[in-house]
């Protein structure tokens, strides 16, 4: 196919935009080039934050036709993207109502709406998922208590099943992004109906999960013609951390991690899940990883705060020198980056120097005094969680691996290794979609199994290293 190169497309979404990642494998490593990229954000629909599906798919057809005006046409092709949000189908395969975002509102008191139903120690004990409150759960009782829309759907897909679907025109439930709805019994790996029975949720609506690594079959004949050509619909884990974590440098059973963007997800793999009151108590999940084996991990508010003060402050300054920038100041002041209050605030600079006020710590005014108070409260978090995991695996980790967008943040990188006492290996960036990619290279044959796969990546990107 294409001469001597076999191509493969990953099509990775995040909160902010989204990207068509190509790649290859030549002289034994693994290469790639971005074909197409997009913006993509939550829009106020209905009084709802909402993500317009539409417009999302029409980006991927895009970038899809792209392969074929490039005369590179991939062997196979997968999507992934955040979790937890949904799209509900009727009997005729129809979009009931919107899509709405996992950072509306809407969810606001569901969780103790769903303790009422089953005690919240009883969920996790079953889930290994933390109350989250934008976790599916919360989004379906809110659902289920605010509209009917329950009652008229013949099916849930989460978001790239749905875009999967699009594809292929196979409804299938991809099992790393279904554990993040709060619904997936982590013993058994597969809905917990007794937990989706005592919420009240049609039973119906939960199709087969599947793993990763699962072909869906060829491109629908309108997408063919659409995009001029066909190929194989494969299921990456479609979960982004998930897919994320599946590229991390390093052959060693226990690897540290943090998957930097949006948010930050820091933890380790492990092969059995822990879902005890002292795992819930620290704010652990435990999160379906490629192979059945567990994403052991905390959710930290990540980038998102600096992603919000750059749009806040009207994109003058670039991530690199906002990080430059706080690099260069002394200001002591740190927040909890996992207060509720910095989920969705109206203006995160105000909400930042609000906490700061409040603490009776100096109040960042510059943006590179903003930055700074980010970045260190970030590394701060960072270093609490280590020693969290360290507790509760009784492992000491000798290094962190960061890989996604944020291992280019040299500022924080360099900070994480100075709070927390350990190694930084920052890299490789495009994480995501590398790990996409090698789902549909095992699939495919071309690497024997995870182990392979993750050398190859050792192998084929530049390291940076922090002390």
């Amino acid at each position: 196919m294409n001469g001597d190169k076999k191509y493969y497309l990953a099509i990775d979404i995040g909160a902010s935009n989204g990207r068509h990642i190509l790649g290859w494998i030549e002289n034994g490593k693994l290469l790639y080039e971005e074909i197409h990229r997009f913006p993509n954000e939550m829009v106020k629909k209905n009084g709802s934050l909402c993500w317009d599906m539409k417009a999302l798919f029409e980006e991927i057809l895009n970038g899809m036709k792209q392969c074929a005006d490039l005369g590179k046409i991939p062997a196979s092709v997968g999507i992934d993207t955040w979790g937890v949000d949904f799209v509900l189908l009727d009997k005729n395969g129809d979009v009931l109502g919107d899509t709405v975002a996992y950072r509306d509102n809407r969810t606001d008191k569901m969780d103790k709406a769903a303790f009422r139903l089953m005690p919240k120690a009883e969920l996790y004990k079953r889930t290994g998922i933390p109350a989250h409150i934008f976790n599916t759960i919360f989004q379906l009782m809110a659902l289920k208590e605010r509209s009917s829309l329950l009652e008229k759907a013949q099916t849930m897909l989460l978001v790239p099943d749905y875009l999967h679907y699009l594809l292929s025109g196979v409804a299938k439930v991809e099992y790393t992004n279904a554990t993040t709805t709060g619904l997936i019994n982590a013993a058994n790996k597969t809905w917990d109906n007794e937990v989706i029975n005592t919420c009240g949720f049609p039973q119906s609506i939960f199709g087969e999960i599947v793993p990763p690594g699962t072909q869906l079959g060829d491109l629908l004949p309108e997408v063919q013609s659409r995009v001029g050509y066909n190929t194989k619909v494969i299921l990456p884990a479609t979960h982004d951390t998930g897919s994320a974590v599946m590229a991390i440098p390093s052959v060693e059973d226990h690897t540290l991690y943090i998957s930097s963007g949006t948010w930050s997800l820091m933890g380790v793999e492990r092969f059995v899940p822990d879902c005890t009151l002292e795992s819930l108590n620290c704010g652990f999940t435990n999160e379906g990883g490629y192979n059945y084996r567990y994403r052991y991990l905390k959710n930290i508010m990540g980038l998102w705060m600096i992603q919000s003060v750059k749009k806040e402050l009207e994109d003058k300054y670039s991530y690199g020198k906002l990080c430059n920038l706080a690099e260069q100041e002394s200001i002591p002041s740190l927040v909890d980056c996992n207060e509720y209050r910095f989920f969705a605030p109206d203006n995160m600079i105000r909400e930042l120097q609000k906490a700061c006020k409040e603490s009776g710590q100096p109040i960042p005014q510059t943006p590179g005094e903003i930055a700074a108070v980010i970045y260190n409260s970030l590394a701060l978090c960072y270093q609490k969680t280590v020693e969290q995991l360290e507790q509760m695996t009784g492992i000491s980790y000798p290094a962190i691996h960061i890989v996604g967008g944020g291992a280019s943040a040299g500022y924080l990188n360099q900070l994480t290794a100075k709070y927390t006492g350990k190694k930084v290996y920052a890299g490789p960036t495009e994480a995501t979609a590398i790990g996409n990619l090698l789902a549909q290279l095992i699939e495919d044959g071309a690497f024997a199994d995870l182990q392979a796969a993750r050398a190859c990546v050792q192998a084929s990107f530049e390291i940076e290293q922090f002390t």
